[in-house]
């Protein structure tokens, strides 16, 4: 089974490798190539093929061990999508219970559109 950790590693680490090296992650990864398929389109062994994966995988795992953004983007991430949440309950519980207060529902409409164009970046 592929693991799908070191296809998102790939995107937030893959300039750091060889342009062979992330282009055989790439097809291992996010094209789902068999080692088989790549060494033939690199006109290499499928050994070979193995060894740039793994060389690949250790470099962006110990990457990410020593920077973590990675780990910080999923975080950050996260968060905007619990502040969205909050967002939503405000805005319906300023509603359901009472007349409504036109800044509440003015202030939680902005909080949801700002993680809005947060998540987008």
């Amino acid at each position: 089974m592929k693991d799908l950790s070191m296809s998102y590693l790939l995107d937030f680490y893959g300039d750091v490798l060889t342009d062979k090296q992330r282009d055989m992650m790439q097809q291992y990864f996010n094209m789902d190539l068999s080692l088989s398929e790549i060494a033939d389109n690199f006109n290499i062994t499928r050994q070979g093929v193995r060894d740039a994966i793994k060389r690949g995988e250790t470099v962006l795992l110990e990457l990410e061990e020593k920077v973590g953004f990675a780990q910080k983007y999923r975080d950050i991430i996260d968060n905007i999508e619990q502040i969205r949440a909050l967002a939503q309950n405000i805005s319906f519980f300023n509603t359901a219970y009472t007349r409504g207060n036109d800044d509440i529902a003015k202030s939680a409409s902005e909080i949801m559109k700002i993680c809005d164009d947060l998540s987008e970046l």
